[in-house]
């Protein structure tokens, strides 16, 4: 595991260097500059893990030269992974680039990730759909607060506390006539799948409510309507 920022300097030299660059390290405020003819000065920020000042660092190096990265250990694991797509699209929307190092000192191996440049996102028109329908779908504002010890209010939720509140009141029912009852077409579906654990098919086409769904009831009141 790499410890220090001066473990990273060689690779990302190297990596330059192949380029054609002159480089040197520990440039005024700058960790690495790296000089090509009458190109501009590439910079490049070394830190041990992405954070918020490593942000700032570099977008205060943007002052000097268009051509700014920052480069980290490249980090292992799925959650790290993960980690390091979000924060591969965050230096793309600052216009940074972002170089990754495997190893260390002589041996590591630095990666270019992307180069800094102007970044403009695709929009989503499938997501752009998801999100307005899930915004029609909520009843209410519920989530004004944030989220609840118990979690977000989802309209999938308000749907199946819908639901359940009409079988605690009336009792066992027909998956259409809770349909009807509610105006959620797609009862009988969520009951059988039971997503939350709150429903159970008494049954052909009949749902109770289990004693979860009773408890989340409570959890949930008033959160539906």
């Amino acid at each position: 595991m790499m410890t220090r920022e001066q473990d990273l300097y060689p690779p990302v030299k190297a990596l330059l260097e192949r380029q054609g660059y002159a480089v040197k390290g520990e440039v005024g405020a700058a960790d690495v500059v790296a000089m090509r003819g009458d190109d501009p000065p590439v910079i490049v920020e070394l830190k041990l893990r992405f954070s918020l000042g490593l942000f700032h660092q570099a977008i205060a190096r943007l002052s000097v030269s268009d051509l700014v990265y920052v480069a980290v250990p490249r980090p292992t694991g799925k959650t790290a992974r993960r980690a390091l797509k979000d924060n591969l699209a965050l230096c793309r929307r600052l216009g940074l680039g972002l170089i990754t190092v495997r190893g260390d000192g002589a041996t590591g191996r630095a990666e270019v990730q992307c180069d800094p440049g102007p970044y403009t996102p695709r929009k989503s028109k499938k997501r752009t759909v998801r999100l307005l329908r899930e915004f029609d779908r909520l009843r209410g504002d519920p989530n004004a607060g944030g989220a609840t010890r118990h979690g977000i209010v989802t309209g999938y939720r308000q749907d199946a506390l819908r639901c359940a509140a009409h079988l605690a009141e009336h009792g066992p029912t027909k998956g259409a006539g809770v349909a009807s009852a509610v105006g959620v077409r797609q009862a009988t579906r969520l009951m059988a799948d039971n997503h939350y654990g709150w429903f159970e098919r008494v049954s052909t086409g009949i749902y109770g409510l289990t004693d979860t769904g009773h408890e989340g009831l409570k959890h949930w009141a008033y959160s539906w309507e």
